[in-house]
Parts: structure tokens; sequence; C-alpha cells
């Protein structure tokens, strides 16, 4: 889309700003707009309007009419994200220490199985009908991600009721302050390396377009398989250090291809990548749900996603910025492993506190 349309670094990093923008907007409004709701139906709703916003994506070339797409996807992207991450925080409930964190793990692994999809069935289409397929076929794919999700939503318990103003009792952004601060440098980190390592891959190391596909789907597939190894481990690990260790890995991840080149610096980059990146989210949502009250669990998972999506718009424009100056993409993802160090760092801060509830968590 870039080289067809003509956009700069930066002008792509706007867009994926817009995005992280609706996402914001839909974290700040996901804990209100469930309690008003209902999270099964806003989940399912959400779903379906981000299939939609995806798919539309590939029918317009204007500027301007892809920023309201990529912002009403953010939006109901992130209204899905936090109502699915309270339902399946309840699906959770009771069993071994390390249920919690791995059953989280298996639900944001989700994201894995999408990105191998689209690994695998974006490309062929690009040198025969360009980068408008890529965004059709990746709606339609979400559609039939939707009405599966449909089909099993009834069977998945109803997150923990909240009356209005007892949400914020159940839970202290001030004691998550660690988790919540590293969580934002994580989302703009994150958002950095995701945004701009093709243009990397493909500019700098030269790599073809099957050598690129190969790289997501082994992205995709690192993030489902690493799922069950990260749960139990998640579970083991105190205060900040789950989502210390899994944003460290994320780090050396991010920088490997900065300093091994070629095909398989780029390969190790996509397993630790994909191998933790989804552990993170896991992390810092499993230690939301201990240290939250049952009927709190949304309104901190939102709180989370709200802080990410800080992160989220802030930063691809600054690694855009960077991007287009005298070192080009390498600098702009040299500042994302930067940027992920620090949240590693800081989620160490984070001290530990357990909750005691009749939930069984």
């Amino acid at each position: 889309m870039r080289a067809d349309l003509g956009w700069s670094f930066a002008d792509a990093g706007a867009m994926n700003t817009a995005n992280a923008a609706g996402y914001l907007i839909g974290a700040l409004t996901a804990a209100l707009i469930g309690r008003r709701l209902g999270d099964k139906r806003v989940f399912a709703t959400a779903l379906l309007l981000t299939a939609l916003a995806v798919g539309a994506s590939g029918l317009t070339g204007r500027f301007e009419i892809l920023l309201v797409l990529r912002l009403v996807a953010g939006l109901t992207g992130a209204l899905a994200f936090v109502m699915g991450a309270g339902l399946t925080s309840a699906a959770a409930v009771g069993g071994a220490q390390g249920r919690a964190p791995t059953v989280l793990a298996v639900y944001f692994a989700g994201g894995g199985i999408g990105i191998a999809a689209s690994a695998l069935a974006v490309p062929p289409l690009l040198a025969s009908s360009g980068w408008r397929a890529g965004w059709l076929v990746m709606g339609a794919l979400s559609l039939a991600a939707t009405g599966y999700a449909w089909v099993v939503l009834p069977r998945v318990p109803n997150a923990a009721a909240a009356t209005t103003g007892r949400a914020r009792e159940g839970w202290s952004p001030r004691f998550m302050s660690a988790t919540l601060f590293a969580y934002a440098l994580f989302g703009a980190g994150y958002s950095s390396y995701s945004t701009f390592i093709i243009a990397y891959l493909r500019g700098d190391e030269k790599l073809s377009g099957h050598a690129v596909s190969v790289f997501w789907a082994v992205l995709g597939l690192s993030a489902v398989a690493a799922a069950f190894a990260w749960g139990p481990l998640l579970g083991r690990l105190k205060r900040g250090w789950g989502t210390a260790v899994a944003v460290g890995t994320v780090a050396v991840g991010a920088a490997v291809p900065l300093v091994f080149h070629g095909v398989g610096g780029a390969y190790v980059s996509a397993a630790l990548f994909g191998g933790s990146f989804l552990a993170v989210i896991a992390a810092v949502t499993a230690f939301a749900r201990k240290t939250a009250q049952p009927h709190a669990w949304t309104a901190a998972i939102a709180a989370l996603t709200t802080t990410f999506g800080i992160g989220q718009c802030i930063g691809p424009i600054l690694s855009g910025a960077l991007s287009d100056g005298p070192n080009g993409v390498r600098g702009g993802l040299w500042l994302s492993v930067g940027i992920l160090v620090a949240a590693c760092i800081v989620a160490t801060l984070q001290r530990e506190f357990q909750v005691t509830s009749s939930a069984g968590i």
C-alpha cells in the first residue's frame, strides 16, 4: 500500500496510529458499554463490525477513508478484546495455579492463528490482484471467525456482574501503576516493530515476498505453540516478573534482525517475537485478574488496554518520523527495541498482591 499509494513512512505510521486511536477509544468505553449492553452482546457485535471494517479497507485507496476504517476497526477490535478477555477470565475460574494464565494464553493465541492464516492466504494474491485483494480476504477470514465465535459464545460463562460505580472499587490503579506504565511502553515498542519490520526486511535485508510470507507464518504459529508453554511459567512468576520476562523476550526478538542479517535472523526474530508478544498480554491480564475482584476484571482489563492503546498511538508516529530520517527504518526499529527494554525494566517494579475471593481466583 505504501508503494502503490505513494505514502511516506510517516503516512504509514499515521495509518497505524488511527487504528491505535480507535483502539484507545474502545478501551476507554469498553467497561461502560459492557455494563450497559452485556459482555457477550458487545463481543459478538464488535467482532462483526471489525470484520466489516477490515474487508472494506480493500474497497478504496483514499487516505482519509482508510484512516476512518482503521479507526473503526481499532475501536471495535478493542471492545471485542476487552469483552473476550473478561469472558475468558470467567471461564478460567478454579483449577490449578497455572489454569488461568494458560486459558488466557490460549485465548490470546487466537491472534497468532489469525497472523498465520493471513500469511498463508494473502501473499499469493498480492502479485496477481494487489493489496486490495489482501484486505478483502482478511475481511472474509474475519467473518468466518466471527461466525464460529457466535456458535460457541452461548457456552461461555458470563463475566461477573458489576453495578455502576462498583467496578472501580474492586481494583487499584495506583497499585497496578507499574504494570500500567510498562504496558503502555510495550504498546509503543510492539506497534513500532509490527508497523515497520516488513519494510525493513524487504528494503534493507532484500528478502523475497516468499521469505516475508514465511516470516509471518512463523510469527503466527510461534504464538500459538508458545501459548501452552507460557501458561505454567506465568502462573509461577510473582509480582511483575511474568510481564518482565515476556517483554524481555519480545525485545530480544525485535533486536535480532538488526544484529543478525539475512533470512536466518528474520526467522529467529519471528519465532521469539511471535512466541512472546501475546504472552505479554496474557501476563498483564492474569495479573489484573489476580489483583482485582471478579466484578472489576473487565474494568481493570479495560484500563490496561487503554494504556496499551496510548502506547500504540505514540509508537508508530515516533518510529515513522525516525524511519524517514537519515538512518532509515533501521533507526525506527532500534527505537522500538529501546522502548521494549524500558518496558521490561518498569515491569520489574510491580509489587505482588493477591486478593481473597470466594470466586476461586
